[in-house]
Order: C-alpha cells, then sequence, then structure tokens
C-alpha cells in the first residue's frame, strides 16, 4: 500500500527457498518494494494464511506462519532499519524467543517504531509484553476497538482514551462503523467512514489502512489528512477479493 502510494519501502520477512517464498518475494518486488532477506533452505516452509470469506464478507484465517515465526535477530538488514524513517511491526509476528529478539533488535536500530497489534487473540496471549512495547518502545501503535478495549481491560472506549492521552505516543484506533480516531497527548481527532460502499471481503482493510495513515504521517499531512487516506485506503481494499490492492 506505502509503496503503491509513491513511497520507497524495504521488507524484512523469513520464507524459505521454495515454490511458495519465489512467489512471496516476486510478488513484492512486482510492487517495487525492496526485499530485504536473503532465502536459503530451511526445515520448515514457507509460511501460509488460508482465508475463507463468508456472504457477510468476514473472514476466518487459517494461519501456518511457517518459517516466517522463526524470524530471530539475524535476519534483521541493520542498514535497511537505520536507513529507513520508520519501521512498521507486525503483532502477528510476536512471540518470545527468537521473534522477540528480531523485534528488539529493529527497535533499537530503528529512528521510528510503529506496530499494528494485529488480533485480539494476539493481544490477550501476550497483553504483559504487548503493554510494555505500548508505553516505553513504540511511537506509533495501530489497534483496532476490541485490541484497545482488551489491551489495558478496559470497560468502555473512553477508558481507552484516557490511558491514550497519558501516554504522549500516537494511537490510532480503527472502530469500524464508528470510523478511526487518531490521539496524541491532548490532541484527539476523528474521521468517518465512507459510505455505501460494496464491501465483499474485509481481508487487508487494517493493514491498507495503516498504509494510508503512515503515508500522510511520513509526508507530513495532517491527522485528520492521515486519517482520511487510511480511510480512503481500507476502503477500496474491502470492495475487492484479497489483501492487495491492484495497480
Amino acid at each position: 500500500g506505502l509503496s503503491q502510494l509513491g513511497n520507497p519501502v524495504s521488507f524484512i520477512g523469513k520464507v524459505n527457498n521454495d515454490d511458495l517464498g519465489d512467489k512471496y518475494e516476486k510478488s513484492l518486488t512486482n510492487e517495487k518494494v525492496k526485499y530485504c532477506y536473503q532465502k536459503k533452505e530451511e526445515l520448515i516452509p514457507t509460511g501460509t494464511c488460508l482465508i475463507l470469506i463468508t456472504p457477510d464478507s468476514e473472514r476466518t484465517m487459517c494461519t501456518f506462519l511457517g518459517i516466517a515465526g522463526k524470524i530471530s535477530d539475524k535476519d534483521i538488514d541493520e542498514n535497511a532499519v537505520k536507513n529507513s524513517e520508520l519501521i512498521f511491526l507486525e503483532g502477528y509476528l510476536w512471540d518470545e524467543g527468537e521473534p522477540k529478539t528480531a523485534f528488539d533488535k529493529a527497535m533499537n536500530l530503528s529512528t521510528k517504531s510503529a506496530m499494528s497489534l494485529s488480533d485480539q487473540f494476539c493481544v490477550d496471549r501476550h497483553k504483559k509484553s504487548f503493554l510494555d512495547l505500548v508505553k516505553n518502545k513504540l511511537n506509533i501503535v495501530f489497534a483496532n476497538e476490541q485490541e484497545a478495549l482488551s489491551l489495558i481491560d478496559a470497560k468502555n472506549f473512553d477508558e481507552v482514551i484516557s490511558f491514550s492521552k497519558q501516554l504522549g505516543k500516537l494511537i490510532v484506533i480503527t472502530r469500524g462503523e464508528k470510523g478511526s480516531i487518531a490521539i496524541k497527548n491532548n490532541e484527539l481527532v476523528e474521521c468517518e467512514i465512507k459510505k455505501d460502499l460494496k464491501i465483499v471481503d474485509l481481508t487487508g482493510a487494517g493493514d491498507l489502512f495503516a498504509a494510508g495513515f503512515l503515508h500522510g504521517y511520513v509526508n507530513n499531512l495532517t491527522m485528520k489528512q492521515s486519517l482520511k487516506k487510511g480511510t480512503e485506503m481500507a476502503s477500496k481494499i474491502i470492495q475487492v477479493f484479497g489483501a492487495r490492492l491492484k495497480n
């Protein structure tokens, strides 16, 4: 998404030197994403995710992380991280052991670190660690309303707003039909959803929203403009099947 909006981006992720790994790398390089990882023969295959779309456009993800779940500090391209304005971390891959070393190394090398909490299941499973990341290590956090509520065991969304204002970080939360919200210190900005869309598949909505918002952020747009760009990108992806927009 960020690449399609004209931003120079790189990707670090672990795949095997197999058919799916080749397809994955080529699909990224075709989108002008620099692939910063050398494939090698691994014991575990490239990860896959089978996504089932029900008539209400919701999705059920059957995920096998594969070798991606074994990413470690040795897989981090130090120069790629150091030379980037910011890094965007994926909460799905955070886990104790090797992935944690990868995250720690990347955050220590980076100028600014953003992360998506990814899924309520991830938040519930890693609540203490995620809370530590949000409070002490990340500059920007992306979450949906359920993930944000779960993270701090909040009874209502007002508690989430109060918590976010105290952090001094940039917190961006999507709220489904209620739109989205960005909070930085005492500044709170809201954005409505786009109406009358022909929604077919919600896969990729959060990712493309983050891409649109970060495009605004790195190009010095206002929080409101960044929320609008995120909303625009998310609106496009939910009207097509699959997780990537066609150029």
